[in-house]
């Protein structure tokens, strides 16, 4: 049967991204133990629980979303028995653990891929992946336009003169998932991981999994990190029909464990009620609200997705999953410092216009306590309690995603979000490790965000996320229910049971209801009890 431990309903849950978190050993790489030891301050910033980011043996072509045996850990990062402790250790806290699946391709050093190129063409070993003949007379053209999500061709030819399909980097082919192997290799997958005590899987790509058989062509780019999907049919290559079986398959295997185990899907798909599905009963238990995370500071716009979030997810009987920051994404603090009529960047480097600093925390505080107030779940990427920016200045030369380059250089990629985070402002590498070195540079400007300089000290944006955290537990904000109030056109309002959430997006401030008892607030209100521009305040009524 399946479990009643629905603890992921209203859960708050923080993304670790593990080459940046902590370094243990003092390589410049953070890894395993160096996030056990850090663990601690997890419990005491009141999160549930911790997604990991891959850690799998991997040649890195793409910050380890590139598995070459998804049964093991990268040297890098340490060893299975680490992994082991790392569990072992959460759960004595008190924190359950996610950890990150990518099943929608390998790496190319992956032994199923290797023995794919060693076999010819027709072979068994390829058929676990997306090989096909080129067109034109001699087969030189790729079999199809689809693009690659990194930039370039989705297709690569090999010296037989076969192509094989990776929808991001070369060294990253697409599984068939219409092979019968390939499904039963999850599954195991699945059960070893369930095995050592994991509490779900954060579902990588997982809108891709299944191609539209005919390979139709496609003419415009696979964007799925940089953007949502257009509205109406979907692409040939995203949100196709089988994925869901394969789900409804993971999910049998999850619920004959005990605890609660959970899916969440990572699935860049609109409209609301296309990614509704993927959190079917039988289905995953959480999608990433990615409208939420695009929708720009606005009233009405965030007011519009919120509203469709809630019917689409509560049409299928789901929670609602919120998020603002990511390791694929401009950090809110940095993205939000941009006037609201500006696009979104891919990334944001040294010549580009630079965001508003000031503005951006501002905003940051005010996005957060926002979302922190919504029922449902709500996921934290590492360093955003401590309100950090984007590196926004990190020279090209030490860039290392994978757009950076198959763009061109057209497109500064996510390197900037994906900086270690400063823990002791006068420590070397700032506590990240025990060494001056890290993987990508950190600002000097990130001494200030430490978190020696922030705990216990009132008004710091570590101490807002931490008394949001207890507030939300001890009000049952995530079990709550959403009913707006009357307000004026740019003043966000709603009651969660008994509680007033109001953010104020216009330049005039806002007053509080009469007898209105304020419980907290992003920034002071002003000298007469109002609430100033780009601020939120809880309330209880």
């Amino acid at each position: 049967m399946p479990s009643t431990d629905a603890w992921w309903r209203d859960a708050v849950i923080y993304q670790i991204y593990p080459r940046s978190f902590a370094d243990g050993n003092g390589d410049g790489m953070g890894d395993l133990p160096g996030i056990t030891t850090r663990l601690s301050r997890l419990r005491e910033l009141g999160v549930d629980a911790v997604w990991l980011s891959p850690f799998y043996v991997s040649p890195q072509h793409d910050a380890g979303y590139d598995v070459a045996d998804y049964r093991d850990v990268d040297a890098r990062f340490g060893t299975l028995g680490d992994a082991d402790k790392l569990i072992a250790k959460a759960h004595e806290l008190g924190l359950k653990i996610i950890v990150d699946l990518v099943p929608n391709h390998t790496s190319s050093e992956h032994v199923w891929f290797r023995a794919a190129l060693a076999a010819p063409p027709g072979s068994p070993e390829r058929e676990r992946y997306i090989f096909h003949d080129g067109r034109g007379e001699n087969g030189e053209q790729p079999p199809n336009s689809w693009q690659s999500v990194f930039g370039g061709s989705a297709w690569e030819r090999l010296a037989d003169g076969q192509w094989y399909l990776h929808l991001f980097d070369v060294s990253q082919p697409d599984l068939n998932w219409d092979h019968p192997e390939v499904r039963a290799e999850f599954l195991d997958i699945l059960r070893f991981w369930l095995d050592r005590g994991v509490d779900g899987f954060r579902v990588d790509v997982a809108h891709g999994l299944v191609k539209d058989a005919d390979l139709t062509d496609w003419t415009e780019p696979a964007v799925v990190l940089g953007g949502l999907e257009p509205a109406g049919p979907p692409p040939p290559m995203w949100d196709q029909e089988g994925v869901h079986e394969i789900y409804r398959q993971w999910r049998a295997v999850l619920d004959g464990y005990p605890g609660g185990r959970i899916l969440v899907a990572e699935a860049w798909v609109q409209p609301e009620e296309r990614l509704a599905r993927y959190v079917r009963p039988d289905e995953m238990h959480q999608a990433f609200n990615f409208p939420y995370l695009e929708a720009p500071w606005s009233s009405r716009e965030l007011r519009e997705v919120i509203d469709s979030s809630l019917a689409a997810t509560g049409a299928v009987g789901a929670t609602t999953t919120w998020v603002l920051s990511n390791h694929d994404v401009v950090r809110h603090a940095s993205r939000l410092g941009y006037p609201v009529t500006e696009k979104r960047k891919p990334g944001i480097g040294v010549g580009d216009p630079q965001p508003d600093t000031g503005l951006g925390l501002r905003r940051a505080r005010a996005a957060t306590l926002l979302m922190l107030g919504l029922p449902g779940s709500a996921y934290l990427y590492q360093g955003e309690e401590l309100g950090l920016p984007e590196h926004t200045t990190l020279a090209d030369e030490f860039r290392q995603d994978p757009a950076w380059e198959r763009s061109g250089h057209a497109e500064r990629g996510r390197d900037g979000c994906r900086v270690p985070i400063p823990w002791e402002a006068d420590a070397p590498s700032y506590g990240f490790g025990p060494g001056d070195d890290s993987w990508l540079p950190q600002p000097a400007a990130w001494a200030e965000y430490a978190l020696d300089r922030q705990v216990d000290v009132p008004g710091s944006t570590y101490e807002l996320y931490r008394s949001a955290l207890a507030t939300r537990r001890e009000h049952d904000l995530g079990g709550g229910s959403l009913v707006w109030s009357s307000s004026a056109e740019e003043v966000l309002a709603f009651r969660n049971d008994g509680i007033l959430v109001l953010t104020n997006f216009g330049h005039a401030p806002a007053a509080l209801p009469p007898g209105a008892r304020v419980l907290l607030s992003s920034e002071p209100l002003d000298g007469d009890g109002r609430v100033p521009t780009d601020v939120t305040v809880w309330a209880a009524l």
